[in-house]
């Protein structure tokens, strides 16, 4: 639930960074649309790194292992910055059921490399570079 997301960072202007359990976190007017904004420019900010990595070339001739490798890379925020700063614990140890949780994450970040990937195609499609 990305609300979850931006509850954690709308409480970040009063100075709480990290919370023993985001979902006993007071709620914050708005969090549900701060949550998904948020989700969706970290996600952008992820897919411009890449592309700054990769550079030029990669656009024009894209393949899917670097867009596959980079998204499963970043897994990484999650485990280690993100739900431990929610009070889920590294990797979501603290959760009901960690191992569906990791797996989840891993899914998600690998479907994300894989869109990186597709867009790459599209967009050589659309703009073909030469």
């Amino acid at each position: 639930d990305f609300a979850l997301l931006g509850r954690w960072i709308l409480h970040m202007p009063s100075g709480t960074f990290a919370h023993e359990h985001i979902g006993k976190a007071a709620p914050r007017k708005g969090e549900r649309v701060v949550g998904w904004t948020a989700h969706y420019a970290i996600g952008v900010t992820f897919a411009v790194g890449f592309v700054a990595i990769v550079s030029a070339a990669w656009l024009a001739r894209p393949t899917v292992l670097p867009a596959l490798l980079y998204g499963v890379a970043t897994v990484v925020f999650p485990y280690f910055l993100m739900q431990p700063a929610l009070g889920l614990g590294v990797a979501a140890a603290k959760t009901p059921q960690p191992a569906q949780a990791r797996l989840k994450s891993l899914a998600t970040h690998t479907v994300f490399g894989l869109g990186l990937w597709l867009g790459a195609l599209l967009l050589r499609a659309i703009a073909p570079m030469p």
